[in-house]
């Protein structure tokens, strides 16, 4: 055989060349900003105040049996007693939305607003957060709404302008993000925790964590 024929016969054998397909570039999470976190609590919000709602007329029906003599005309109609009101009633109200987020974050790291956005709250080492974390970032939402509406009952007394100072604070939390260098919320940086942004490929949804925890994966 001669060596031009032995080398057709070589280059006959080889495998075609094929192009060696690309790695997908791999999305880190990145830091939640204030607008996408605002829209996940305008959507959890409406289930909040459904709950907020059930538990309230439950707890005043209760109150209503237990406390007060029911009448038949509308002349007749009372308040419930401050007590019940202020500790009964309110620590209800906080252990509702401490449940609430709780739950959420202890299960997967995100509520259904949350899930919606591809956000997923973890704490500092990116673990998910305990109960003690869930109520310590709740209660560290809450200080500058209070401390807002503090100040506004002190210029005027008036319901309104304690409600509206209280979400000047709410708003604040987030406002912060834009003064500091990491884009953290007040929260974030008082319960040592951090919302985040996931990639698509790296957002597990809710109800499959859920799924897997309760088939033992």
């Amino acid at each position: 055989m001669s060596k031009s024929s032995s080398k057709a016969a070589n280059k006959a054998k080889l495998p075609p060349k094929t192009s060696m397909p690309r790695a997908p570039e791999i999305e880190e999470p990145t830091i939640a900003k204030p607008s996408t976190r605002m829209a996940a609590i305008l959507y959890d919000g409406m289930l909040i105040l459904a709950l907020l709602f059930l538990v309230g007329t439950l707890l005043t029906v209760i109150g209503t049996l237990m406390t007060m003599e029911t009448g038949s005309e509308s002349s007749q109609a009372q308040s419930l007693p401050t007590w019940y009101q202020n500790f009964i009633m309110t620590p209800s109200f906080i252990l509702t939305l401490v449940g609430f987020y709780g739950i959420f974050w202890r299960r997967g790291g995100q509520t259904l607003g949350m899930q919606t956005w591809r956000l997923k709250t973890v704490n500092n080492s990116g673990h998910l957060l305990t109960w003690g974390q869930s109520f310590k970032r709740i209660l560290a939402a809450f200080i500058m709404p209070l401390i807002f509406g503090i100040i506004g009952s002190v210029i005027d007394g008036s319901r309104a302008i304690l409600l509206t100072s209280a979400f000047l604070g709410f708003i604040f939390n987030y406002a912060f993000c834009f003064f500091n260098p990491r884009g953290l919320a007040v929260q974030d940086m008082l319960s040592n925790t951090i919302t985040l942004k996931m990639p698509k490929t790296e957002n597990e949804g809710l109800w499959r964590v859920i799924r897997n925890r309760k088939q033992g994966k």
